[in-house]
């Protein structure tokens, strides 16, 4: 089952990224995915757009937090790098950098994230308040390499607007 996002929006994938349905990649919380291939040891780097309803002064430092508790279920070594917290009222947002050990192989390795909650209102129903969750996961030595393409993509996101 595919998730829907609870507020539209439009955005533009980078070059060499493509589109999968989420239940393809067993990501099936999530309402969109991206892969950039090649695998490198069987992980391709991949981004994911999910988001919830939320009141519209929920604290996005609550909802990074509980991220990493989920994190943390399957991978109790998580840790928090950089948090930094953007944007405008209208429109919050906080990025937050996780690194985890992840089992590829039945070999450990440095799987990275960069996590980013946008907080926007419905341009079709303003009353409608969400927190979008966009998070790009790679291995840590496939990083460097995406980190500026995910960079370029979270720059085209925008909501999309009503029809009126």
């Amino acid at each position: 089952m595919v998730t829907a996002l609870p507020v539209p929006i439009q955005f533009s994938l980078p070059a060499g990224w493509r589109s999968v349905p989420p239940d393809q990649v067993d990501a099936g919380e999530a309402a969109f995915v991206a892969l950039r291939p090649p695998a490198l040891k069987g992980f391709t780097p991949n981004i994911t757009i999910s988001g919830e309803l939320h009141e519209a002064n929920v604290p996005l430092t609550r909802l990074a937090d509980e991220a990493v508790e989920r994190l943390r279920r399957g991978a109790p070594d998580v840790e928090i790098g950089k948090r930094k917290e953007s944007g405008s009222e209208q429109v919050p947002g906080l990025t937050q950098a996780v690194r985890m050990t992840l089992l590829l192989n039945n070999r450990p390795e440095q799987l990275v994230q960069l996590q980013v909650f946008l907080g926007m209102h419905d341009t079709r129903d303003p009353s409608r308040y969400a927190v979008l969750q966009i998070v790009l996961s790679a291995l840590a030595e496939q990083y460097q390499e995406v980190v500026g393409d995910f960079q370029q993509f979270l720059s085209t996101i925008r909501p999309e607007e009503g029809n009126s």
